[in-house]
């Protein structure tokens, strides 16, 4: 019967392996176990070149995927950065969005109870009636103390007394006619009133769009140059002096023009 040398390799990979049995000349009933034993050694044997002859390739293979996991982990950090940076700047526009849409609120009332046709008309209306109520007083006022001037003047100049008694009873009628214009003043402060309240009311909603935006103090910072554009005579003229305002002549500066 023949016999099968055997290899070191074998013998250090599997040990010792019993011989295949012959019966009749034949392999035993244990080849098919054999031959698999066999295959199994190839395996072992291809995987031990492969590792062997592979660990550079596999350290580089492993450097490379730890650079890959880095790169991959700072890109992964700058993708946060960026969410983190999109999700204030959202919070910034939903502000900004709601400032908007208050501040409409705020202009549509406005242009709702004061700005449209109707509310102007009648502060332009009450203003108008104010001058016109004004004028027509102070003429009247006027018309009467002239009456009444001359109406002294000649008093003294009669000596009937029923010519006196005419005059005097025209003085008292003049009188009588400055008291009934001063009645202009009810009127007036009524009028006046009605503007004041309606001029209130926009103060009182552009103060809270000023709110809205950050006060007054935020406001300021986009208030352009006041120019004056005025020339001459209209630029010398400031009207009436009120407690506190500046560009008017006061009394004392007039009398030093004439020390």
């Amino acid at each position: 019967m023949p016999v099968r040398k055997r290899f070191r390799i074998e013998e250090a990979i599997v040990g010792h392996m019993p011989e295949p049995d012959f019966v009749g000349g034949e392999i035993g009933p244990n080849h098919k176990e054999i031959m698999d034993e066999l295959r199994a050694i190839r395996a072992q044997m291809a995987n031990a070149i492969r590792s062997g002859g592979s660990n550079t390739a596999n350290a580089a293979i492993e450097e490379s995927a730890a650079r890959e996991v880095a790169e991959a982990r700072a890109l992964l950090e700058t993708y946060r950065a960026q969410i983190e940076q999109c999700e204030k700047l959202k919070v910034e526009l939903d502000l900004i969005h709601d400032a908007i849409n208050r501040t409409k609120g705020e202009i549509a009332t406005l242009h709702a109870k004061s700005f449209n046709g109707e509310e102007m008309a009648k502060v332009n209306g009450e203003l108008g009636a104010v001058v016109g109520g004004t004028e027509q007083a102070t003429q009247q006022i006027l018309e009467a103390a002239e009456a009444i001037d001359q109406a002294a003047s000649a008093l003294g100049k009669v000596d009937s007394a029923d010519q006196q008694k005419i005059l005097s009873e025209e003085i008292q009628e003049r009188v009588v006619s400055i008291f009934e214009a001063c009645n202009f003043q009810d009127l007036t402060g009524q009028r006046i009133n009605k503007v004041m309240t309606t001029m209130k009311f926009i103060e009182h909603h552009i103060v809270v769009m000023m709110d809205i935006w950050g006060g007054v103090d935020a406001i300021k910072a986009h208030v352009p140059p006041i120019v004056d554009t005025r020339e001459g005579d209209a630029r010398l003229l400031n009207g009436p002096k009120a407690e506190g305002d500046v560009g008017h002549a006061s009394q004392d500066d007039i009398d030093a023009m004439f020390n």
